[in-house]
């Protein structure tokens, strides 16, 4: 029964992961649809070779299409037009807020909108006015503001 697997067989199984990377984006069955395409090809050019060849096949192609997407992902992050989405405090680079709490030794607070953030900079006093220039982590680098 085993035997009887055809290319078109993997075609098909590649389709349904190609399908599946629709429904669970992540590039996860990205890597699996391309390497169950590249085993069909195989099994075209080599129809004699047997099941667990192809599923070793399928295996190493599998790691390698993922970890090689993944990859070159992190090396041409897709373009956006709203890079800080969901980097909540890189969205306050550039604007400027009143200390709540003044700066004392390097660190003090700051409130934005609903929200108290931990701040790092000069040693300021409560009420002066800072602009975000930077994040660390949840921490916001600001300076004071000249104006």
């Amino acid at each position: 029964m085993l035997d009887a697997v055809e290319y078109w067989h993997w075609w098909i199984f590649a389709l349904v992961l190609l399908i599946l990377e629709v429904f669970a984006p992540g590039a996860f069955f990205l890597g699996m649809g391309v390497a169950a395409g590249l085993v069909g090809l195989l099994l075209l050019v080599i129809p004699e070779l047997g099941w667990k060849a192809q599923w070793m096949a399928f295996a190493v192609l599998s790691l390698a299409a993922t970890v090689s997407l993944r990859t070159w992902l992190r090396r041409h992050p897709p373009a956006t037009d709203q890079p800080a989405l969901n980097r909540r405090g890189e969205q306050y680079v550039g604007r400027v807020f009143t200390l709540e709490e003044p700066i004392v030794n390097g660190t003090g607070k700051v409130r934005v909108d609903d929200t108290t953030w931990k701040v790092e900079g000069p040693d300021t006093p409560a009420g002066t006015r800072v602009e975000v220039t930077g994040v660390d982590g949840v921490i916001l680098k600001v300076a004071p503001r000249g104006d």
